[in-house]
């Protein structure tokens, strides 16, 4: 079996995997509030050791990968938003699995991608679905992350690598978003990052400036949901079946920041082979957008323009691409330096 985690900042989701006719399978998941436990290791070891009913199994795990937020240098993470360090060799010894592989987050969302069926995938815009080449992954969740995903033509398959692209600095187009990054700077005290803008922290931010500066009225029923419910649920929501002026436009101003960073990414790698948005707030906003400010800002590159009109743009559907990719990955490397492939022995 494949041990698959997704490490966040306030979650640990794990999985058990098998392949079945060459095809990942999922066994069990369980999701652990990360806050909970005193490091990576005692919330996989209460996972391996306990079913879904706290009765004391067994498990006989090959390989395992961790996707993470934030950089991983040779095996080693120190997590921004927990009191955690990872170290893959650590891992190995304490937990008694022999090959542990940790990655960062966006990366295993990039393994991830090929491992989806058409069903996880929403087609924003069609672009030529038969060209081949590079990708890129912009995610917007609780921040921004973001990924190249590099075609191999000799290999013929992607390779995902992670970036740090999300904490770019922030480049205002027009007058609402320069009065945007005027009033983020004030707000945070200097430099504005994409991610102050395009992420669940930045629906926040638009939606107060907006309100703040007097763009939009916020109604006193929409204030007192979003002082007592999850802030991005009620901009979401209320911004996308239209009862409140505030959240809509904030929603608007959110994806055409968002179709702006995708076009870049879109022209920096050349992604003939589609932009793929990821995280957990695209999946609720899809009305807004196929709006056209998606697209409007994603094409609005002066000269350049014509290069991106037959980029795909791509939804991912499914929350547990990053499991799925680092089980793929685990898989993967495992096979590589065993020379047995759990994948390939499914499908005999």
């Amino acid at each position: 079996m494949i041990l698959a985690g997704d490490v966040g900042g306030t979650k640990v989701d794990l999985a058990l995997y098998d392949f079945q006719g060459g095809s990942l399978r999922m066994l069990r998941s369980k999701k652990f509030p990360a806050h909970g436990y005193p490091s990576l290791q005692d919330v996989v070891k209460e996972f391996l050791s306990t079913d879904d009913t706290g009765e004391k199994v067994t498990h006989e795990v090959v390989a395992a990968c961790f996707g993470c937020p934030g950089p991983v240098k040779d095996g080693h993470l120190k997590l921004t938003n927990l009191p955690w360090e990872l170290d893959a060799r650590d891992l190995s010894k304490i937990l008694d699995i022999e090959h542990i592989f940790l990655i960062n987050d966006l990366e295993a969302n990039g393994y991830g991608i090929a491992e989806l069926g058409p069903e996880q995938i929403f087609e924003l815009y069609q672009g030529d679905k038969s060209a081949l080449g590079h990708r890129a992954l912009i995610s917007a969740g609780t921040g921004l992350g973001e990924a190249l995903l590099i075609w191999n033509a000799a290999a013929r398959r992607h390779l995902p690598l992670p970036s740090e692209g999300g904490h770019a600095d922030f480049a205002a187009r027009n007058p609402l978003e320069i009065e945007l990054l005027q009033y983020l700077q004030t707000k945070v005290g200097g430099r504005v990052s994409w991610e102050r803008v395009v992420s669940g922290i930045g629906l926040k931010n638009i939606y107060e400036f907006l309100r703040d500066t007097g763009k939009a009225e916020e109604p006193s029923w929409l204030r007192d949901r979003m002082q007592s419910e999850d802030p991005n649920f009620v901009i979401g929501t209320t911004g996308e079946d239209g009862s409140s002026e505030l959240t809509r436009m904030t929603l608007e101003v959110f994806v055409s920041a968002y179709g702006a960073e995708c076009g870049n990414m879109g022209l920096k790698l050349l992604a003939s082979g589609g932009v793929y948005l990821g995280g957990g707030i695209p999946p609720k906003i899809l009305k807004t957008l196929q709006n056209g400010k998606f697209r409007d800002a994603f094409l609005d590159k002066g000269r350049l323009s014509p290069v991106l009109h037959n980029i795909p743009v791509r939804v991912i559907l499914e929350e547990r691409t990053a499991l799925i990719g680092a089980a793929a990955y685990a898989e993967a490397r495992a096979s590589e330096l065993t020379g047995h492939s759990e994948r390939i022995a499914s499908q005999v």
